[in-house]
Parts: C-alpha cells; structure tokens; sequence
C-alpha cells in the first residue's frame, strides 16, 4: 500500500531517511534550509521532518542543480516558475470546466438537439 499521495504534506522522514531518499548528504539539506530552498517540519525537540512534498522539492532541486547546472539562485527561480505554472494550470482547469458549464447551460432545448434558434423580426 502506498501512501505517496494520501498526505503528501505530511511530515514523516527524519533527515538522514530524506537525504537517502534524495541521494544527498544531510549537511546539503541543512544549507537548503538555511538558505532558504526548503522548510522542514519541526517535531517539539526541533526535530526536523520532510513530507513527500518536500522530498519531491528536493528531488527537483537536486534536478536542477546537478542535472542542469543551475546554482542555487537559478534553481530557485526555476522552482517558483514551476511552482506558478502548476497553480496556474489549476486555474486554467477549473475556468475551461466553468465555462463549459455555462455553455451548457446557456443553451435552449432546441439547440441541444441540434436546431438552431430561430430569430423573428
């Protein structure tokens, strides 16, 4: 049984499970929060605790990073661009539905069954 995507924001890995993970040291993910990249939870004992959604973060970070060269200012821009884009799909998604919806709705019983409305003078 996965729980990948039942509570992607919850924290559940301690940060040398969420190094492993990733394949990077636990110092790297300490510098990652301190400048800012990434934001653990912290257990009482401040503990801190990645949530699947922080390993994916820190999958695309290490992406951009080692795969593509980019320093931790460009990755950084790169994954707010990401980040934007994926909100913006979503609204996309949900105003193409709305429309729809309006479009169906706006129709007469007529033109559902493919007559046209007929104008009078």
């Amino acid at each position: 049984m996965s729980t990948d995507n039942q509570f992607p924001n919850e924290p559940c890995f301690v940060i040398s499970v969420a190094a492993r993970i990733v394949g990077v040291h636990a110092q790297t993910l300490r510098h990652y929060e301190r400048v800012g990249l990434i934001w653990p939870s912290r257990t009482g004992g401040r503990q801190r605790l990645y949530s699947m959604a922080d390993i994916e973060r820190l999958r695309r970070l290490k992406a951009l990073t080692e795969d593509m060269g980019l320093n931790l200012a460009g990755a950084e821009v790169a994954l707010k661009l990401m980040n934007r884009i994926e909100e913006l799909e979503g609204e996309v998604k949900q105003l193409t539905e709305a429309v729809s919806i309006l479009q169906r709705t706006k129709q007469t019983p007529g033109q559902r069954q493919g007559q046209g409305a007929v104008s009078r003078p």
